[in-house]
């Protein structure tokens, strides 16, 4: 009966899934998520959602009496999940891509009524570091973590599992997740990705594109951008053009270059806030002949596509990254369950184009998107 019981209560978690993928979440908008600060999500471990003596057996389920005695300390505790806390540890900065994937893991946590620590790095690998000994030193059940700088990084998750830890890596981290011996991979394969953007760019008929990153040392964005050249028919140039956090001196930069070289007539920038950087940049020059293209979504950027003022952009479904992770731990943690077979668990890419904007544009408002 303890098996049996416990792969039933694992039946509305799976449901879960299917819900927290299509539905909405707090009817927020992508951006009111506080993605700069630690925050802890623990939900009432006493209500997971249906009565916790009812285990949804009946007398036809294994052809024996649902009214049987069990043996003293045999049944499963359904709220033993209130017990467990993972923790999720990234480069997040509080924009809005990171927002709606902390939105995702915190509606994971509550619908599977674990807690969540949340530890956001700000882009600095040391800070995340430190978050991940601290996690160890703790006692974590899970650890959920990106790697945008896998020197730094490899180590201390290698020392996580080393410590009976099971670790799962998000975002950024696809091509060295094996190597810390974590259990998957949730996110998309940056070079494929970039490869995406670049045929979309060749369609335009682009012939000299730009492609701008906001954050140097991170191995994703540099992906991208490689991805985007083995692809893309002409030429490519591939520079650090700011950080996101001063879009006025980001944008500067881009008019700087492009007012300098006016042969570029398509801009890729890897991130929705320099994507939005290149469009203004552009608008200013009266260079409305220059393809923009961006990667991930806001709510700006996907009014501008909606507009016709952007090409695409490359959606790698961030709240998915973050929803995906706390599930897979609290499985392999409560079930010994494993996904992927070996290999990453893709969330993208996929593409929003001006055909489907509005559509995505409704599902942002909701804060899943």
């Amino acid at each position: 009966m303890t098996k049996s019981k416990k792969m039933l209560a694992l039946v509305p978690v799976l449901a879960m899934v299917a819900a927290a993928c299509g539905g909405s979440s707090d009817g927020g908008s992508a951006d009111d998520a506080d993605g700069g600060a630690e925050t802890t999500v623990e939900a009432d471990a006493t209500d997971d959602g249906g009565d916790a003596t009812d285990d949804g057996a009946d007398a036809t389920d294994d052809g024996g009496d649902a009214t049987a005695a069990e043996e003293p300390g045999e049944a499963v505790d359904q709220t033993q999940a209130g017990d467990l806390t993972f923790h999720m540890i990234t480069h997040s900065d509080d924009g809005p891509f990171w927002s709606v994937l902390k939105r995702g893991a915190d509606q994971a946590a509550e619908d599977l009524g674990v807690t969540l620590v949340w530890k956001p790095g700000v882009n600095d690998a040391q800070v995340m570091v430190q978050d991940i000994e601290a996690a160890v030193a703790e006692g974590t059940d899970g650890i959920a973590a990106s790697l945008p700088d896998p020197d730094a990084l490899v180590g201390p998750l290698q020392g996580a599992v080393g410590a009976g830890i099971p670790v799962i890596t998000l975002n950024s981290g696809a091509n060295d997740y094996q190597e810390i011996g974590a259990l998957t991979h949730v996110g998309q394969s940056e070079d494929v990705a970039g490869n995406g953007a670049g045929e979309r760019m060749n369609d335009a008929g682009a012939t000299k594109v730009l492609c701008a990153f906001q954050e140097q040392g991170n191995v994703g964005l540099e992906e991208r951008c490689n991805g985007l050249a083995e692809t893309f028919g002409g030429e490519t140039v591939i520079e650090f053009m700011g950080l996101d956090a001063d879009t006025t001196e980001q944008q500067n930069t881009i008019n700087a270059f492009l007012a300098a070289d006016p042969d570029i007539d398509g801009v890729l920038g890897v991130g929705p806030v320099i994507a939005m950087s290149a469009l203004r940049a552009a608008q200013d020059l009266g260079r409305d002949d220059i393809t923009i293209g961006g990667f991930d979504l806001t709510p700006e950027l996907l009014e501008a596509i909606n507009a016709g003022d952007v090409a695409f952009t490359v959606d790698q479904q961030q709240y998915l990254q973050g929803y995906m992770p706390v599930l897979l731990l609290f499985l392999n943690v409560t079930n010994q369950n494993t996904l992927g077979g070996g290999l990453p668990i893709l969330t993208g890419p996929g593409f929003v184009t001006p055909d489907n904007a509005s559509d995505v544009i409704e599902l942002s408002a909701q804060g899943t998107r």
